[in-house]
């Protein structure tokens, strides 16, 4: 499900600086942070400077996935945007991404010309507005929630309040 983080900022970006302006928010220690929880888990996790608009990317990930190996570009977006700090709301950037992963470029172009994964992006915002998403990740099961980026042993336990039992 796609969530609308931040669905005002601009298609070319803006500063990490602008979009936390009067909030006290340390962007040095956010980052260690989440560094910090990246590394532990193998994750790669480059220092970004700007945020980008999502959207165009997520209609395309949601087109990826009717397409035969389109798993491999929410992969490829999020080295994009999280290690490569592309400009993800960048049609130019994103097609490049489509041929890294292997998938029809030509399709993909008209994908975002034609905007015609936009009803079932807007159908995923509803729906995280419904869940009562605030930010990303958000982890819902049973009616219950945890958001943000957590330690394995916190997901271990949430999915186990809601009932999941562990695969043997």
């Amino acid at each position: 499900m796609h969530f609308p983080l931040h669905p005002e900022t601009p298609q070319e970006g803006q500063s990490l600086e602008q979009l936390f302006a009067g909030r006290g928010v340390d962007l040095d220690a956010m980052y260690t942070r989440m560094k910090g929880l990246m590394d532990e888990e193998g994750l790669p996790y480059g220092k970004r400077s700007h945020t980008y608009n999502s959207r165009l990317s997520q209609e395309l990930g949601k087109w990826a996935d009717t397409q035969e190996g389109g798993e491999a570009m929410h992969d490829a977006l999020y080295r994009a945007y999280f290690v490569d700090a592309v400009n993800v709301g960048d049609a130019g950037a994103l097609l490049k991404i489509v041929e890294a992963v292997g998938l029809d470029v030509t399709a993909a172009r008209e994908v975002l010309e034609s905007r015609s994964f936009s009803d079932a992006v807007d159908a995923d915002w509803n729906l995280s507005r419904q869940y009562g998403v605030t930010g990303v990740p958000t982890f819902v099961a049973g009616q219950k929630g945890v958001v943000g980026a957590q330690p394995y042993e916190a997901l271990e336990n949430f999915m186990r309040e809601v009932g999941a039992e562990p695969k043997t």
